[in-house]
């Protein structure tokens, strides 16, 4: 790494002690980065330094909408201190960028099109000089009248030159003239959640001798950055670098773009590095954030309840952008009827633009709207029939074999009514005493409920579904390297390590595979072949099946030479507990024996099946495989106050395989819990596109203390033949699935139709009781 950059680097993960862990697939291996993480020594993007280091800061917009007449950046260039000054003018290649579409400026130049857009970019010797300058420039706006409403934007003049419609999608599937004898119809709205990273987004830039830049990122996508970032700078993409480090999770797309690409532009301007800390202001103004949706639905049903026709209008707003807005689309319309056999299905979907804050992919985007809005149609029907919520469900859930409305034959394993009879017959938690020493069980914490007597119980059920990896034709590749070298074995994947346990996991796949205990995963960047994004269960399917063909291609290396001196094929050696031996147990030697100081190693791709494009009508082929998740939730709430208590979440899931337990468990405990956020607390607000108390006393997060007991009741490991190890992704489907079931469980306790997430709090008070 030039100009010693290097002192704040993540360094190689190694694996403990293989005396203190188990080992390979199905075992619990702690994460490498666990212990640093919990210490507070895991060197975040922050914490990285250069010999030379100049500060930057970025101006931006204080208005949603408005024509920009003027730029001065006099007055910021002459300040003592400043080194440079960079608006649009200064981009030497092109001018936009976008993570779907580059449809996104890297300074708004002649117009703003939300609260927050980049217009200048500051280096300085001092953070505060930098922001002192930004602050500097004089931008001179002619304030527009924003658009803020979704359903305006059909009407109102063009805010971006591609127009407001970014995507409509008229799914089309059976018989238009169908009718049930019971029909139900609703209007939902789900609000704006952000992804709240933790730890600061931040960045450094070190220009380079060759005239390229290197960027140490938080990236997720770093192939996918680096292009970018070449393509804004006018530079091939060999003489950009990008270098992940300090990633210390994601439920998104993790960084703002807006300030990626201005650290490079200054540290190519100034020849010097150049860093960026995002303040929490900043990163609520910048990066994207859940699709605020609006949808309406009719569902139509013969009298035993089963599903005859869905009719739905979903309204994705993208907020200034594109981004990936077409595949949350996509994603919505497909999965628009749910988990549920729909014969005749008829869905109009919309993505526009608005001058709201950008929206883009956070986790199960699409998919989680949609959710709560055809199980709140679940419910309806139920209460209309005078059906239990459970029975209804389970008459018209999915199975491998049936057909989706695109037209998709579900081949994967889709045990939907194995989950939701798993968490139906699971003992309900006891009711809460009604004593003043449980009054802190009530809703609204200690001393914050009303009577006991308000209180009332519901039990409600979700059930969600997901997809994995990319979709409509996108190319899912990822390779990897193993390499062995004196008994340690080393992988190279360009896989970020976000969360998901990627890293825990190769050390695992190596250990089963080739039975050596110490693996090192290497740091990321794009000098290694590209691994894609780390979003949908990919590294998991995609780079975790690249790392078992490359470890199992090094045992062949390794098996070979003693097959052939025992006239034997590979496929008779066997690895155990680091000890390779015969069928008939001639030979028995040592993993480490049989190495003898070689070296050897191996570079191998996965890549699953083609998938396509939606056509005209919604239908194709368009997902490699799906995931499915049954949540029951039982509620408190306060029918005075309007307060609500998730007392338990009891979850079934179809995971495929277990691949490490503990992580597993982890991961389904995260997605719940973020799913109650969205479920009570979280909305970013706005007012006529003002973003309104960026920072995490406006928006309110859940914390441990709002977290319920999370009964993970069942885990179905049905093997999906498709995917390396049989393995399904597990995180997305509980965030999906658990705001519809505790919107469920309001509506059993308050009789109200709670038909806006978060719930507020007059949506739960129940009046003349």
């Amino acid at each position: 790494m030039s100009n010693e950059a290097a002192t704040a680097t993540t360094a190689a993960e190694a694996a403990p002690a293989p005396d203190q862990i188990p080992h390979g697939l199905g075992a619990s291996l702690p994460a490498a980065d666990a212990r640093a993480k919990t210490e507070g020594t895991f060197p975040y993007a922050a914490d990285l330094w250069a010999e030379g280091l100049l500060w930057a800061a970025v101006l931006r917009s204080p208005h949603p909408h408005a024509r920009i007449t003027s730029i001065d950046t006099s007055h910021a260039r002459e300040m003592p201190g400043v080194r440079a000054v960079v608006t649009h003018e200064d981009v030497p290649g092109s001018p936009l960028l976008g993570r779907g579409k580059a449809d996104r400026p890297v300074f708004a130049s002649e117009v703003v099109r939300h609260h927050g857009e980049p217009i200048a970019a500051v280096a300085a010797d001092h953070p505060d000089t930098a922001r002192l300058a930004a602050a500097a420039v004089i931008v001179e706006y002619e304030v527009l009248d924003p658009v803020t409403d979704p359903e305006q934007a059909f009407e109102a003049e063009p805010l971006h030159p591609d127009g407001n419609l970014i995507r409509h999608i008229p799914l089309r599937h059976g018989d238009p003239d169908a009718a049930g004898d019971i029909v139900v119809e609703g209007l939902y709205r789900i609000g704006r959640q952000d992804p709240a990273p933790i730890g600061a987004e931040a960045g450094l830039a070190v220009p380079r001798p060759d005239g390229g830049v290197e960027l140490y990122l938080a990236s997720t996508d770093p192939h996918t950055d680096r292009d970018r970032a070449a393509a804004c700078y006018g530079l091939e993409p060999e003489r950009v670098k990008v270098v992940v480090t300090g990633v210390p999770g994601a439920t998104a797309d993790r960084e703002d773009q807006g300030f990626q690409l201005p650290l490079g532009l200054l540290a190519l301007k100034t020849g010097c590095p150049v860093k960026l800390t995002a303040t929490r202001e900043e990163s609520f103004l910048g990066h994207t954030h859940r699709h605020p949706t609006l949808l309406r639905y009719r569902h139509h049903a013969d009298a035993e309840g089963k599903l005859v026709k869905v009719e739905a209008q979903i309204l994705l707003d993208a907020g200034a952008y594109a981004d990936t807005s077409s595949d949350a689309l996509a994603a919505a319309v497909a999965f628009a009827c749910g988990p549920y056999v729909v014969p005749n299905a008829f869905i109009e979907g919309w993505a526009v633009r608005t001058n709201n804050p950008p929206s883009g992919h956070v986790r199960g985007e699409g998919a989680m709207q949609v959710c709560a809005a055809y199980e709140a149609q679940m419910d309806k029907l139920a209460k209309k029939l005078g059906v239990d919520p459970a029975e209804l469900r389970l008459r018209n859930a999915l199975a491998t074999g049936d057909v989706l409305p695109t037209g998709q034959t579900v081949t994967c394993p889709a045990p939907v009514a194995e989950l939701l009879q798993a968490v139906r017959d699971y003992p309900l938690p006891a009711l809460p005493k009604d004593t003043p020493e449980d009054e802190w069980l009530l809703p609204g914490g200690p001393e914050g409920a009303g009577e006991p007597g308000a209180v009332r119980r519901g039990v409600g059920y979700g059930l969600g579904m997901v997809h994995m990896l990319g979709a409509e034709g996108a190319d899912e590749v990822s390779t990897a390297t193993v390499k062995v070298h004196d008994g340690v074995a080393t992988v190279l994947c360009a896989a970020v390590e976000t969360g998901q346990g990627f890293t825990t996991l190769a050390r695992q796949i190596v250990q089963e595979t080739l039975g050596i205990d110490e693996v090192h995963v290497a740091p990321v960047d794009t000098d290694q072949p590209p691994a894609g994004a780390g979003c949908r269960g990919r590294h998991t399917w995609v780079s975790g099946g690249a790392v078992e063909r490359a470890a199992k291609m090094v045992r062949t290396q390794l098996l070979q030479p003693l097959a052939h001196k025992f006239g034997m094929s590979t496929e008779l050696l066997q690895i155990t507990d680091g000890k390779i031996t015969s069928y008939d147990g001639v030979l028995s030697t040592t993993v480490t024996e049989a190495l003898d100081g070689k070296e050897l190693w191996a570079t191998a791709q996965c890549r699953p099946h083609p998938t396509e494009p939606l056509n005209d009508t919604g239908q194709g082929d368009a997902f490699v495989g799906m995931s499915f998740c049954a949540i029951r939730a039982v509620v408190d709430v306060d029918i005075e106050l309007g307060s609500v208590r998730v007392v338990e979440l009891a979850l079934a899931q179809d995971v495929g395989r277990v691949l490490n337990p503990a992580q597993l468990e982890a991961r389904i405990e995260a997605g719940v819990t973020q799913g109650v956020g969205i479920a009570l607390t979280e909305n970013l607000r706005s007012a006529r596109g003002l973003i309104r108390h960026p920072d995490l006393t406006g928006y309110s997060l859940p914390t441990a203390l709002d977290a319920p007991d999370i009964r993970i009741v069942k885990l179905v490991e049905e093997r999906d033949v498709v995917a390396p190890f049989g393995a399904k992704a597990v995180s997305a489907v509980p965030v999906v699935t658990s705001p519809a079931a505790i919107a469920s469980a309001v509506r059993a306790a308050t009789g109200r139709p709670v038909n806006r997430l978060p719930i507020r709090p007059q949506a739960a008070v129940v009046t003349g009781q």
